[in-house]
């Protein structure tokens, strides 16, 4: 790495961690001071605690990353500025990509992180948390799902289970499955007092299974073999412990996964509702890249901020990025009210801004 470029991220990194850290303890300080008397009356171990206000913050990350980015790239290229260090650069022939090269380079990483955090850590930690803090701050106080009914409606089959034994799905106790015809009617029925999710495949501890014709009469089993053991898989179930877990999960919390699961196991949708969906899957693939097109236009502003006036410089990056939120919630009204198709609503944003970053950065250069 070149003297430059590690001179150059320092500058850029240091600001941008205290940023992060800024932003990140508000939020923090305002849930704590909302939250603290029941922290005191439950003490959970301090590693909760932690898991807690990290799952709780979570959720903001993916605007908070494009935020910080903004101002950390504002104050670099300001600083900079003042002390003419751009013009030493460009005088010594180094380019104005070669300059900031490190600043989205920082930004791509931030995406991905973004990206990592909103499909993988917010789905399963932020929704831990607001059951952690539902409980009161007790965690033996927290209980998994009973009495949980889960409808396949692709498959016709219809999960309807007394209680879930862990936080993973992959026990489940009081088991009764009733899966029907495609033209109506019961077509077979099982009963079992667990199962369990193994290798890909559920396994049923006591099954006592019941089949009928398409007129409602019972008939034999098709595999009387098989009646008679006591733990019995069924292979054509091909639902997952992940399904039974959306039942109850906020859908503020699902990840991409989650919403094309939900989609493809749930075909009778209104029209409306499978809108909404899309939007959000195109919305969460998109967003992470708010970081990138942030970070290229708060650069050429931090560059007039440090040659013109301070204060035209901040209120030109304020102005986008405002106008770049603004343009993706009225995408996203438009979207899920049919005037405009999801893929489009979510990636325009980026899209717009990303040129009208370039634009910018060009008359810079």
């Amino acid at each position: 790495m070149r003297i430059l470029t590690r001179y150059v991220l320092r500058e850029f990194v240091v600001p941008l961690f205290y940023c992060l850290t800024g932003f990140i303890s508000i939020y923090v300080l305002f849930e704590l001071f909302g939250s603290f008397s029941r922290l005191a009356e439950a003490k959970p171990p301090m590693g909760k605690v932690v898991s807690y206000f990290v799952g709780y913050v979570a959720p903001y990350f993916e605007w908070l990353a494009p935020a910080c980015l903004m101002l950390a790239a504002l104050y670099t290229m300001w600083s900079f500025c003042r002390h003419s260090e751009v013009i030493a650069m460009r005088a010594s022939g180094i380019g104005l990509f070669a300059i900031v090269k490190p600043l989205l380079a920082v930004a791509a990483l931030m995406a991905a992180f973004t990206a990592w955090v909103n499909e993988s850590y917010v789905p399963r930690h932020s929704q831990w948390a607001n059951q952690f803090r539902d409980a009161r701050f007790k965690e033996d106080a927290m209980t998994h799902a009973d009495d949980l009914v889960y409808h396949n409606a692709r498959d016709d089959r219809t999960w309807n289970i007394g209680a879930v034994m862990n936080d993973s799905a992959t026990a489940l106790e009081s088991v009764k499955i009733a899966e029907d015809w495609p033209e109506g009617g019961r077509k077979t029925t099982l009963l079992a007092d667990r199962a369990e999710y193994l290798d890909g495949q559920w396994f049923f501890l006591n099954p006592k299974a019941y089949y009928y014709d398409k007129s409602g009469a019972e008939v034999p089993s098709p595999v009387p073999a098989l009646d008679g053991l006591t733990l019995r898989s069924f292979p054509g179930f091909d639902e997952t412990p992940e399904d039974f877990l959306l039942v109850n999960k906020d859908r503020a919390y699902y990840s991409i996964s989650d919403r094309l699961r939900y989609l493809a196991t749930h075909p009778s949708l209104s029209e409306e509702s499978v809108r909404s969906y899309r939007y959000d899957i195109w919305a969460k693939v998109f967003s992470p890249l708010a970081c990138i097109v942030i970070t290229l236009f708060a650069i050429p502003a931090g560059i007039a901020t440090g040659r013109q006036s301070v204060f035209r410089g901040i209120i030109t990056a304020l102005c986008m990025f405002f106008s770049f939120y603004g343009l993706t919630i009225a995408l996203m009204i438009l979207a899920k009210k049919g005037f405009c198709p999801p893929v489009v609503a979510a990636a325009l944003p980026d899209v717009v801004f990303f040129f009208v970053g370039l634009r910018m950065f060009w008359r810079q250069r």
